[in-house]
């Protein structure tokens, strides 16, 4: 009969961490294997080290490199899986002759452990069970003594080895974090941090429940003392005071035309770790509770100027403050409105920062196909802020240079007539068979995205939630075998 296997996970490194079940699988074991290093030690060896008999015929797993250049011909990835395939062999043999086989896993088997390469190569072919075992994660929250997560809160977890954007924008975009992997990867770590703006809620945790433990501010770490048994922790959120800083800032964060979905993680970022958040609240309902405590300020649609002075007043006395914008803020949005206001001389001192945003127009058009494959004019057909003789001046300009049109804000309750100005306008100067994309609520659990003519444009079916794109003379509009139209404009012209 074969043999059976068993992935043994160790804990962090204190024997006394082992679980009952460990304890019994590795006595059960005529076979006891552990990775290690070219140096020949094992971590996982050491500590499972009093459970093991003299009779236990043990296999060393020696890497053949860990960080080192190689000249095999798959690279680093080649030489590590012909290790695996001989590893795995070496186990099958015992396996083959009956014997069980215990392979010794610090943490968890399959957490980011050695044993997952075994598994994978012999699970399928002998009777395999696994046992769990206490986490580096788990470990280093024990260590700080703090939650890592609470109530809705997300928790990521992220080897330190990707590329700095990458980190940052992980790292910006969650609730919660352990960063594996870190030694040699630590300044990445650490300046990704601080572009998250979360530097100051990180901290420190080295071999944890192993000789030599360490716990800090991971600002106050010196780089050249991180080993590879350390990670990276940001804490639950929940409970953590807004502090009150000398001098706040404002970021003006474009949410996208629908919510959540639309943030980019810079966006999101920049809302987790707002003391603030400062809106007209039909846009402050699309952002989920980001975090805990902290304090939302709805207003009007119509008090921009006044909300902008809130929001840059809040900074001024310390806070971060985040004013939540749709689609894009600076495409008739808040960021005109705030950075108008905070070149005022009270507020030239606070920092303002814009963050982008998915456009209406972008979200309409991607949607649609691409209607703005091509050179495009934007244009608002409110006339709250400007007066309609300016519109129809632009609308005229914009379709004598035939270009594509994006047109915001196109009709309300209050404002009943100009989708009807524009497009008699625009028949003076384009073909009644112009495409016409309909687009209301992109993103939203109300999308509809219609395709029509210029010719049969119905002003009663737009309203402020709808944005039109109006095609030029190159602008294609195509029904294809699934049934749905889509258009284009070619970047080429002619």
């Amino acid at each position: 009969m074969k043999g059976k296997l068993y992935g043994v996970g160790l804990g962090p490194g204190d024997p006394d961490l082992l679980t009952l079940a460990a304890v019994k699988a590795i006595a059960e074991a005529d076979v006891v294997a552990y990775h290690s290093a070219r140096h020949g030690r094992s971590i996982a060896r050491s500590i499972a080290a009093p459970h093991l008999r003299d009779d236990h015929i043990e296999e060393r797993l020696m890497y053949p490199l860990t960080v080192e250049t190689t000249d095999h011909p798959g690279g680093y990835r080649g030489a590590l899986d012909d290790f695996y395939e001989e590893a795995a062999a070496r186990l099958a043999a015992h396996l083959d002759a009956g014997r069980t086989v215990a392979v010794l896993a610090e943490g968890d088997p399959l957490f980011y452990g050695s044993y997952q390469h075994m598994h994978k190569r012999l699970a399928d072919r002998y009777d395999t069970t696994v046992i769990p075992g206490v986490t580096s994660v788990s470990a280093a929250a024990a260590r700080l003594g703090e939650p890592l997560c609470e109530a809705e809160e997300v928790l990521t977890i992220i080897p330190g080895t990707l590329p700095e954007d990458e980190l940052t924008a992980r790292l910006a975009g969650t609730d919660s974090a352990v960063v594996m992997k870190l030694g040699r990867t630590f300044p990445t770590v650490r300046r990704a941090l601080e572009r998250a703006g979360r530097l100051d809620d990180a901290r420190y945790v080295e071999r944890a429940f192993m000789a030599g433990e360490r716990t800090d501010r991971l600002a106050d770490v010196d780089p050249e003392t991180v080993p590879y048994f350390s990670v990276a922790v940001l804490p639950s959120r929940i409970d953590q005071a807004n502090p009150v800083r000398a001098r706040g800032e404002v970021t003006v964060v474009g949410t996208g035309p629908a919510g959540a979905p639309w943030l980019t993680p810079e966006s999101r970022g920049a809302l987790v770790n707002a003391d603030v958040l400062v809106g007209y609240t039909t846009y402050l309902d699309r952002v989920p509770v980001l975090r805990p405590g902290q304090i939302r300020h709805g207003s009007d649609n119509k008090v921009e100027s006044e909300r902008a002075e809130f929001a840059l007043d809040l900074a001024r006395r310390g806070h971060k403050v985040a004013v939540v914008s749709g689609g894009d803020p600076g495409v008739f949005a808040m960021a005109t409105a705030v950075l108008e206001v905070a070149c005022e001389p009270a507020y030239a001192d606070v920092p303002v920062r814009v963050l982008p945003g998915v456009t209406a127009a972008n979200a309409a058009a991607a949607a649609a196909g691409a209607p703005l494959g091509h050179d495009y004019a934007t244009i608002s057909l409110s006339d709250r802020l400007k007066p309609w003789d300016v519109i129809a001046a632009r609308l005229r300009a914009a379709a004598e240079a035939d270009l594509v049109l994006a047109l915001y804000n196109p009709g309300s309750k209050s404002r009943t007539h100009q989708v009807a100005a524009a497009r008699d306008l625009l028949l003076e100067l384009r073909s009644p068979d112009t495409p016409v994309v309909v687009a209301r609520d992109v993103g939203g659990p109300e999308q509809s995205v219609r395709v029509v003519t210029l010719k049969t444009l119905e002003p009663s079916e737009v309203d402020m939630r709808t944005l039109l794109l109006i095609g030029s003379s190159q602008t294609r509009a195509v029904e294809r075998g699934d049934g749905r139209t889509i258009t284009w404009t070619p970047r080429r012209y002619g």
